[in-house]
Parts: structure tokens; C-alpha cells; sequence
């Protein structure tokens, strides 16, 4: 099956050899996203903006491929510190309706790139 490599200058460009996400059939796979801005720089501040910005980069690349955070059907959650899951989940609850959200599952492990504290992947599938 053919693919389709999605990059918008709206996220972060890949710091390594990945696409910023993959479209095969309806399907998109998004990369895990850090909390770097468009122009590739560590947004500073505590968890919460940290996951603010990761969701905002998913949102972007989403869009790049014609979809958005409704066609999401699983998320991939990696933190650094599972002591900041309260945080994260109301931040991740503010963009998703938990009457529709994803299937997700979130992880805590040792260190993410550029040492941040949290990276969250996805799936979408559009009609």
C-alpha cells in the first residue's frame, strides 16, 4: 500500500530520521511529539505547558493531513515522572471529550529526547 509522508512547518521539524507523520489509506500515524515549538525551540515551563504544547503539535500535524483530534482513535502517553498523570490527564482531557476520547495507555520511563518530561504519540482514521 502506498504512503504518504505528512510534515507542516506548524510543528517542530523530526530531530532524527522520522516523518513527522505517515498516512497509509485512511489512516495517519503521528510521531511522538515533545514540547519543542514550531521553530524547534524547548518550550519552557511545568508539565502542564509542556503538555499543552505536545497536543498543540499533534493538532498541527493532524491538520497537515486533513484530520483533527476527533479522528484520533489511540494516543501513546510517555512520561518521565508518573507522579505528573493528574497533571497531563487535565490537560489531555481539555482536548479530547472523554465521551469520544482515544484509546490511550501512558508510561512512565526513564528519559525522552532533549530530556523533557512528557511525549505522546498517535493514530488517526479519517473518513
Amino acid at each position: 500500500m502506498p504512503h504518504q509522508i505528512i510534515l507542516t512547518d506548524q510543528a517542530p521539524a523530526p530531530i532524527g530520521p522520522y516523518s513527522q507523520a505517515v498516512k497509509a489509506g485512511n489512516t495517519v500515524y503521528v510521531s511522538g511529539q515533545i514540547p519543542l515549538d514550531a521553530s524547534g525551540q524547548l518550550v519552557a515551563g511545568d508539565i502542564t505547558a509542556q503538555t499543552h504544547q505536545v497536543l498543540k503539535n499533534l493538532t498541527a500535524i493532524l491538520t497537515a493531513a486533513g484530520l483533527t483530534l476527533a479522528d484520533v482513535v489511540k494516543c501513546s502517553i510517555f512520561v518521565k515522572d508518573l507522579g505528573d498523570f493528574a497533571a497531563i490527564n487535565q490537560v489531555y482531557g481539555s482536548y479530547f471529550d472523554e465521551a469520544t476520547a482515544p484509546a490511550r495507555e501512558t508510561v512512565e520511563v526513564a528519559r525522552l529526547p532533549r530530556d523533557v518530561q512528557v511525549e505522546i504519540s498517535c493514530i488517526a482514521v479519517g473518513a
